[in-house]
């Protein structure tokens, strides 16, 4: 399996943060499948970090937040109006999509559900900081790996954790 670079060397503390990136509009069934990672990645300790808006990311935030976990969105706006109701530490930037990059150097994995160009220009910030990436119905991109479900991209994400520290 693919585990890209020696990402851990930027988290130099015990909590680990994983990005969950996609569309602020999505169908239903990846709706379902971003609310379960958000989910799982609360069982298993983790922060989730993400934009902070609608769509996959207020579906992985709520998942998160029914199973007691932290959520961060790092938002375009100035003032993080914008934010979902599940975010609990709101980063507003002022950045637009640029903000995406922030969104990936301040994690150690991402998993990317369905999505269009934002989600592609984070997938691609992950590959240029040795980010691993994994992917439900999303982009088809050399060296990223790609799950059927909720459960197996948290494995992939897990197993990446456990090879690189």
């Amino acid at each position: 399996m693919y585990c890209a670079g020696q990402y851990n060397r930027y988290n130099k503390i015990n909590m680990i943060n994983i990005a969950v990136i996609g569309g602020h509009k999505a169908a239903k069934k990846y709706l379902k499948i971003a609310e379960e990672i958000g989910r799982l990645i609360a069982q298993n300790g983790w922060v989730l970090v993400c934009g902070g808006r609608e769509g996959v990311m207020e579906a992985a935030c709520r998942g998160a937040k029914s199973a007691g976990g932290t959520t961060v969105g790092i938002l375009p706006s100035v003032n993080g109006e914008d934010a979902n109701q599940y975010v609990d530490i709101k980063i507003p930037t002022g950045m637009g999509y640029a903000r995406n990059f922030l969104v990936v150097r301040s994690v150690r994995a991402v998993i990317a559900i369905s999505g269009e160009y934002g989600t592609l220009s984070e997938i691609a910030f992950a590959f240029n900081d040795s980010r691993p990436v994994v992917g439900i119905g999303s982009w088809k991109i050399k060296g990223m790996q790609h799950a059927k479900s909720a459960q197996e991209a948290v494995k992939k994400v897990k197993s990446c954790l456990t090879n690189n520290r």
